[in-house]
């Protein structure tokens, strides 16, 4: 047998390497179709979940939404008691107060009209939304104003006030977001009451109008904030409208003179683009002033604060100056003023600004620790000063007690209750008593029988009311009555 036909495998190895290839492509070809079909289930899977167009009744969102517009009657009065209720809550910092005032508030109503009719080029139910939206701020603002201005003690600013002064991205969000789910929850067939209650509640529309109306009878700038926080939410909850209605693809009216329509659909959108202008201009500040606060606040924590040998006292920044002034208490070298203002350019939002640093040239450590114990020694000298006078006060005390003592021995007879005891009893059983004094008195009713009485006089502390102030007098009267063994008592207020 020849070399040539001892190991001859060249044309079984070709067959079985086509045969490799032909098993890989039908693989390859079936992962492809199973991919392909679960595609297809995920695509089908999400549809079903995320798509809300077919679960929505237009006719009676519109007809529910226009129903909420009009502002009279029992609406008006909802609203007052609604704002009444959000003020006390808000004066007396209580978060249930003011949650059980925004589930009763009819504010909604308009905002969701002016989204809707802005989407549906219906200029007839935008003009009710906007007089009915405008007649309940008037009202909202001057309930509030009324209560904060004469209410007794609703001048005080709580944490539940401060709050709805000063929006920030999150309230923009909220908004938004809040509006969103409203509107979505209202198109569906059987409206989700409670979803439109939580909106109520995390939008917050009627603290903001009760804050407004404290800082009307109180401070200007607080009322900037608070309806500044207001028309934040009524904006971003008629964008959002807005936006779902679209994307709904709710028919717009549609009127039979074609001018007129195109006269209509014009003003509808110049009003979109006015309400969508400054609510993307909101959201664009709320972003930029976020990330120079979010930056400032990392380059505090992260270059100054955490360097011990920095003695940070205070930190102060200047947005529209573009400025940060930094102070702190002792003396700072200019290596490390180079270095702060070279880790500032590290931070991209505040990366531009003017460090300004401010130490105390005249503390140094040395100083301090010299100014230090100067003043130890100081107050160890007046701990002296004022344990010998001490001395000599409590023996000032125990000579008033003896002449006070022998006074009342001369005056009074054996049976006689001490009067500096009585004094001071009376003292601690009644704290509230500034002055106390009694004696015998003389009295004759019919100006033939004399009869002796005993008489209390005393003063009492004038934030006592005067209800509280005869309750006590009464449980004195009866005090004084036991400890000086006599059936009457006269109490006379000082």
């Amino acid at each position: 047998m020849s070399d040539e036909n001892k190991f001859n495998f060249s044309e079984d190895d070709k067959i079985s390497q086509m045969h490799k290839e032909n098993v890989v492509e039908e693989k390859k070809a079936a992962v492809k179709k199973d991919a392909q079909g679960l595609f297809a289930s995920v695509k089908t899977f999400l549809n079903e979940l995320l798509d809300f167009r077919d679960d929505t009744d237009r006719d009676a969102t519109i007809s529910a939404i226009k129903a909420d517009i009009p502002f009279k009657g029992a609406t008006a009065w909802i609203l007052i008691c609604s704002i009444f209720v959000a003020s006390i809550g808000l004066n007396a910092n209580s978060t249930a107060v003011v949650i059980g005032a925004m589930l009763i508030s009819p504010l909604m109503g308009p905002i969701l009209g002016i989204g809707m009719s802005i989407a549906l080029n219906d200029i007839d139910t935008l003009k009710k939304s906007l007089i009915n939206l405008a007649t309940m701020i008037v009202l909202s603002l001057l309930a509030a104003y009324l209560f904060f201005k004469f209410f007794p003690s609703a001048d005080i600013m709580t944490n539940e006030l401060f709050g709805r002064t000063k929006p920030d991205l999150r309230d923009v969000l909220i908004a938004f977001f809040g509006g969103a789910a409203l509107i979505i929850a209202r198109t569906k067939k059987g409206t989700i009451a409670s979803v439109i209650f939580g909106v109520a509640i995390a939008t917050a529309l009627m603290p903001p109008l009760c804050t407004a109306g404290y800082g009307l009878a109180h401070n200007w700038e607080i009322f900037v904030g608070a309806m500044y926080l207001f028309t934040i939410n009524t904006i971003f909850i008629a964008l959002a409208t807005f936006l779902v209605l679209k994307v709904l693809r709710f028919p717009m009216l549609k009127y039979a003179n074609s001018k007129k329509r195109k006269r209509i659909a014009q003003l509808a959108s110049l009003i979109a683009v006015l309400v969508m202008a400054p609510a993307i201009w909101t959201f664009i500040n709320f972003i930029t002033q976020s990330g120079l606060e979010g930056d400032y606040e990392k380059f505090l924590k992260e270059e100054v604060k955490s360097n011990n040998e920095l003695w940070f006292q205070n930190a102060i920044p200047h947005w529209e100056d573009e400025e940060i002034i930094l102070y702190f208490n002792g003396e700072i070298t200019e290596a490390t003023v180079t270095d702060l203002e070279n880790e500032i350019k590290n931070y991209p939002k505040i990366k531009d600004f003017n460090l300004v640093i401010k130490g105390n040239k005249y503390r140094s450590i040395d100083k301090i620790s010299d100014a230090y114990d100067r003043a130890i020694k100081d107050l160890d000298q007046k701990d002296l000063i004022i344990n010998g006078l001490q001395e000599q006060i409590e023996d000032l005390k125990l000579n008033i007690t003896n002449l006070n003592k022998q006074i009342e021995s001369k005056s009074t007879n054996q049976n006689a209750v001490s009067f500096s005891t009585l004094s001071r009893d009376a003292k601690i059983k009644f704290s509230d008593l500034e002055y106390f004094g009694y004696a015998k008195m003389l009295e004759s009713k019919d100006f033939i029988n004399i009869d002796t009485v005993t008489v209390a006089n005393v003063r009492w502390k004038l934030e006592l009311e005067d209800s509280l102030v005869s309750v006590k007098e009464r449980s004195l009267q009866t005090w004084l009555k036991n400890k000086l063994k006599v059936d009457t008592v006269f109490i006379k207020r000082n």
